[in-house]
């Protein structure tokens, strides 16, 4: 392709809006426009790269045994209502009416059209297990779309369902999509961690996230600095802490008692009045969980100096989601801010302790009375407690894996692998006959890659400050040819002349050949741009040279001009 033959409208102007590295540069290189609230047209280069990733991620998948099929874009709302999902994916998904009244959803996800799919047309374990998957438009009508791609409303999305007989060939596939799915990043030539995972409103047991290492990820990743584990933050364990009461040596532990605290309701102001550690008092955090027919004020305990992580609280209520509660909401339900405990709670409030507290001895906390705690309580003799994993993992903390030391990153998520279990299929009636001939519903997975997310995760942990740093794999053209001075007939000649050769040895490239735009002006589109490399024609043709730049590291070199094409073809190996 020819620079003069093809639309690339870059700029220098930056989006007002675009924070991102990835936003500003596609946005500057002309690889996408915005044409609404998280809507974006992939213009001619941004094109190329979306198609070069979605060509990878469909090799893989092909390779992995999966069927390629399509599902509409449209879907009939009774799908969802089927499944029990029609209220509780909320405003993301959108819905609308049709001439006829008829209500339809824009796709979100497809787990009800593929069970709709696969329903009475397999009916036996021995049809079992099979595949499909498409690389289709998806919507989710974000409250606050941002960040270009990363957080879009329309988005290409690769997304696989798999039917079983057994749990055991659920495992099986789930453990070959995450080996897939490496290999799609590996080619992609991307640094990623895959990590455990919150199932969230997909639902099922297991999942694990792919995250493309950036220091502009929006999540935070949990790893350990001696093992692989790594978990997003909304799942991650740590190996249990543990404090020794001051008594356990003596095996004489004192009463449960009352102590004034008068006006001191922090963490910190109680700890040092009582002169104990933050780890030896129990923090209530008192939330508004919001469920599809009610809300309710719940109360979480975790260990004083620990954090509420919120994904996981709302997993231990089966809430939707948890709002902060207001002080005429604690008021109403009979608690006391700032004096909360687990002990002497009204009889109505529902409360979960960590996992962490269970039987723990020696801890001070709320006495549920105004200006009084609890020291040297007992969390073994409370009875009927609901006990879940709350806390944050925070840096520093041990892996239960290995002991090693547990630090936070940053990624991008861009791939998700779920098993589903007969979470649709069941409530779909969606059965199979085993080999007894009884009915049972289709074991599933369920398993996504965010493609044109994957556009922009390749420049955020790929740019530097003048561009786009494009991946071998990903890159729209592997090569720029840039004619210094298109006018000037010798250059002009070579740089066709090494254009064809190139380009009939099978090496993506482009002729940077307008006339009219000076030579730093071509440069500048180059590192914006992020071809791999670039070729220039200029002042030291005279002596047979050109210049070959790499464009990650700009070093540059000289090369006869009849050995550019070898040269290129061992840089691009």
């Amino acid at each position: 392709m020819k620079f003069s033959k093809m639309f690339i409208p870059t700029t220098k102007e930056t989006p007002n809006d675009a924070t991102l590295p990835s936003h500003q540069y596609l946005v500057r290189g002309g690889f996408i426009a915005q044409t609404g609230a998280g809507i974006y047209d992939f213009m001619p280069l941004g094109k190329i790269v979306l198609e070069k990733i979605r060509a990878i991620v469909k090799e893989e998948m092909d390779e992995a045994g999966a069927n390629e099929v399509q599902f509409g874009f449209v879907t009939p709302l009774s799908l969802w209502q089927e499944s029990g999902r029609a209220t509780t994916m909320g405003a993301e998904m959108l819905r609308f009416k049709d001439r006829k009244n008829g209500e339809f959803v824009l796709s979100p996800t497809n787990e009800e059209a593929v069970v709709n799919m696969v329903k009475n047309r397999i009916t036996s374990y021995k049809d079992l297990p099979v595949h499909l998957y498409q690389i289709n438009t998806k919507f989710r009508d974000e409250a606050r779309p941002r960040f270009g791609l990363m957080r879009g409303r329309e988005f290409l999305m690769k997304d696989g369902y798999s039917f079983h007989s057994s749990e055991e060939d659920l495992v099986r596939e789930f453990n070959l999509m995450e080996a897939t799915y490496k290999k799609i990043y590996t080619k992609l030539g991307l640094d990623f961690r895959v990590v455990a995972a919150d199932s969230g409103a997909i639902g099922g047991s297991g999942s694990k996230e792919f995250h493309v290492i950036a220091d502009s990820g929006e999540d935070t990743i949990v790893i350990c600095d001696s093992c692989d584990y790594g978990a997003n933050i909304e799942a991650a364990n740590r190996k249990p802490r543990h404090f020794t009461a001051w008594f356990e040596n003596t095996n004489t532990p004192a009463s449960m008692e009352k102590v004034l605290t008068q006006d001191l309701k922090t963490i910190e102001e109680v700890s040092n009045f009582l002169s104990i550690s933050k780890a030896q008092t129990i923090k209530a955090v008192i939330k508004r969980a919001i469920f599809e027919e009610k809300t309710q004020i719940v109360v979480f305990f975790v260990r004083g100096d620990d954090e509420l992580e919120e994904t996981k609280a709302c997993n231990a209520v089966n809430a939707l989601e948890l709002t902060d509660a207001t002080e005429d909401d604690i008021k109403e339900a009979g608690l006391v801010a700032g004096y909360c405990g687990p002990f002497n709670l009204p009889s109505n409030i529902n409360f979960v302790v960590d996992l962490e507290l269970k039987d723990e001895v020696g801890l001070a906390c709320g006495a549920n009375e105004e200006h009084y705690h609890l020291v040297n309580t007992d969390l073994s003799t409370l009875k009927d407690v609901k006990y879940f994993d709350l806390v944050a993992v925070q840096e520093g903390d041990i892996c239960a894996c290995c002991g090693g030391k547990l630090t936070y990153t940053k990624g991008i998520e861009a791939g998700h692998i779920f098993q589903l279990g007969t979470k649709y299929s069941a409530a779909m009636n969606a059965n199979f006959l085993d080999e007894n001939g009884k009915a049972k519903p289709f074991v599933m997975g369920c398993y996504g890659i965010g493609v044109s997310r994957l556009v922009a995760a390749v420049i955020e942990q790929n740019h530097d400050d003048k561009g786009c740093i494009w991946t071998k794999a990903t890159a729209p053209f592997m090569v720029d040819i840039i004619v210094s001075n298109s006018k000037k007939e010798d250059e002009a000649s070579v740089g066709e002349e090494l254009y064809n050769k190139l380009k009939h040895a099978g090496i993506s490239t482009i002729l940077d050949d307008r006339i009219n735009a000076r030579f730093g002006f071509k440069m500048s589109d180059f590192e914006l741009l992020g071809f791999p490399y670039a070729v220039v024609i200029g002042k030291k043709l005279a002596e047979g040279f050109v210049e070959i730049v790499d464009r990650k590291t700009l070093e540059k070199i000289d090369v006869k001009v009849e050995d550019v094409l070898g040269k290129i073809i061992e840089l691009t190996k």
